[in-house]
């Protein structure tokens, strides 16, 4: 079946089986594929993308759910305000080690600073709490999260 999509701003058109995840709807037909796979079960926050700007595992997210929602990816996600000032906070800190799960963290901390523009520590911990970082760089990301809400200094 042809699904029409709205993905970072573009229309595209995927025809797969309703049920196909998101993900790799994203990375095997559209070539997409800052979303990563990791764990298959909405558990690492490897292939965080925004619907409405709603972060959601993609790996978890049949193609048929996302009907009109905007999907946004990490490819897209610098076009935005928010977007664009976690990534260069990201590069500021130099939060990636191997960056396998960076554009899942980024995508988690640019949706919390949509909706809470100054989040407090217990904020980003709620926030980032299902995207995990296998080199443990979580005080590099929650540092970048308060530089790109101008609350610290790189």
């Amino acid at each position: 079946m042809a699904f029409t999509l709205s993905i970072n701003g573009e229309t595209k058109t995927a025809d797969v089986d309703g049920d196909t995840p998101l993900l790799w709807v994203l990375r095997d037909t559209l070539g997409l594929v800052g979303a990563k796979f990791g764990c298959g079960a909405a558990l690492c926050g490897a292939c965080t993308v925004h619907l409405d700007g709603a972060p959601v595992r993609a790996c978890v997210t049949p193609v048929e759910s996302v009907g009109k929602k905007k999907v946004t990816t990490i490819e897209g996600v610098g076009k935005t305000a928010v977007g664009a000032k976690v990534q260069e906070a990201w590069k500021a800190i130099d939060v990636p080690q191997c960056g396998y799960c960076q554009a899942g963290q980024i995508m988690s901390a640019t949706a919390l600073l949509t909706e809470k523009p100054k989040p407090t520590d217990e904020d980003i911990d709620a926030a980032m709490s299902g995207n995990l970082c296998r080199c443990a760089t979580y005080i590099r990301i929650k540092k970048a999260i308060k530089v790109a809400s101008g609350q610290v200094e790189a």
